[in-house]
Order: C-alpha cells, then structure tokens, then sequence
C-alpha cells in the first residue's frame, strides 16, 4: 500500500530531528559531581565549640609567645595543674577531648601555629588506636603533624608523649606499644623531636596498667598519673 506524502513528510521531519539530538546530547555537559570534602577533614563538628571557646580565652587573656603548648586529647584537657606544674615555665593547654594526632594537625592554624611556642608537646594516639587506626598510620599522622607545624614553625621544638597504658583500653597495649615504637623511631628522623616515653613507667610489676594512677574510669589519670607524667616531662622542657 503506497505511503501518503503526508505520512513521508512525518517521516523526514523526525528523522532530521533525531539526526539533530544526537550531537547536542555529545554536546550537553555532564551533571557537575558532588563537592569532595577537602583533604584532611578528619575533626568532628562538636570541637568547632572548643575551638571558639580558645579564641574567646585568647581575646580575653592574650597567652605568652615563646611558651610551652601542650595540645591533644582528654588527657591533656584535663590536665588542671599544667600552669604550675613546670615552676616558672609560661604553659598553654590546648587539649580537647576525644581528639586524635590529626585533628591537632587540622587545627594546627588555629591552637598551634598562632601562638608562636618555643616547644610544642603533643598527647594523642590512645583514641587513634580505639577508632581502628593501625599503629603505621599513626606514624604518618604524626609525621604529618610535624609537618604541618614545622612549615608555620620552621625552629619549634616539639616532643610527643608516649602512648599510654590504661586498664579500661588494657586490650589495646600491644598496638599502644607497636605505634610508641613507630612514632619513636619517626621523631628519631627529625632534629628537635624528642619522643618521652611515660608507656614503661606507667606499668607495674606484672606489666599491667598501674590502676592506682587512673580515675575510677579506669581511663584518665588522677592526681599521682600527672605527677608521674610531671617529672618524667620536666626535663625536655629545659632542653
């Protein structure tokens, strides 16, 4: 049965229509992909609280230059007699809570870099390990850390407190251990990096956590633990 012109022209113009999509399809961009969280975000949103709560401290009560920091996790937050332990040594405590080695190095612009310290000190890794982190990756967060701080601080001097053994993360001391020997043997590759080992001191006879240095939750130290941590510090600070 012979097709109508009308029904060719139909045709034609479809065809040409298609003919036309193909290339504006090539043409048209793809959908622009999501945002990529910058490198190195890490930190939870809840420490933007304590990062404030800092800056409101320092615009109340400009701390020293040439100071001491110490920053890291709990146990240096809660560290209460650092402005006096270390005799007439001008201390900053920039500690938070639940912190690892990278979140210190995130934040370094803000609670590390701006107070131009003679010596910083650094106390984290005991989080790192719980949240899975492996004893190598530790290593290169603080190589990392280093890093960081020695581009805004090229003569700083800094030290890293050994991890420490406490009784409720007591399933974690062999990695404690393996990351303390990794992080020794990187602040050994740095000069001006000193490594304070506070893990064998920490230990009793048996080589257990000694219980009688840590507050009933078994995890942040009482009164005597920061005493034994003062006297073994102590003496890196005069270096």
């Amino acid at each position: 049965m012979p097709v109508s012109r009308p029904v060719l022209l139909r045709r034609a113009v479809f065809g040409l229509l298609l003919a036309c999509a193909a290339p504006l399809a090539a043409m048209t961009p793809p959908e622009p992909a999501p945002p990529t969280p910058p490198a190195g975000v890490v930190s939870s949103p809840a420490w933007e609280q304590d990062m404030r709560r800092f800056a409101s401290e320092d615009a109340a009560q400009p701390p020293p230059r040439g100071a001491v920091l110490f920053v890291g996790s709990s146990s240096i937050r809660m560290w209460d007699t650092l402005a006096t332990d270390f005799g007439d040594t001008a201390v900053i405590n920039r500690g938070f809570g639940g912190s690892e080695i990278r979140d210190s190095t995130w934040y370094a612009d803000r609670i590390v870099i701006p107070y131009a310290p003679r010596m910083v000190v650094l106390y984290a890794g005991d989080n790192d390990l719980n949240s899975g982190r492996t004893p190598q990756q530790l290593r290169a967060d603080f190589r990392d850390f280093v890093e960081r701080v020695r581009r805004g601080l090229p003569d700083v001097r800094i030290a890293y407190i050994a991890i420490k053994p406490s009784p409720a993360r007591a399933g974690l001391m062999p990695a404690a251990h393996a990351a303390n020997t990794q992080i020794r043997a990187e602040a050994a590759r740095w000069h001006g990096v000193d490594f304070i080992d506070i893990y064998g001191p920490m230990l009793d006879g048996n080589g257990q956590p000694r219980a009688d240095l840590f507050l009933e939750d078994r995890l942040h130290l009482n009164a005597d633990g920061y005493a034994l941590w003062r006297g073994i510090v102590a003496p890196y600070l005069q270096r």
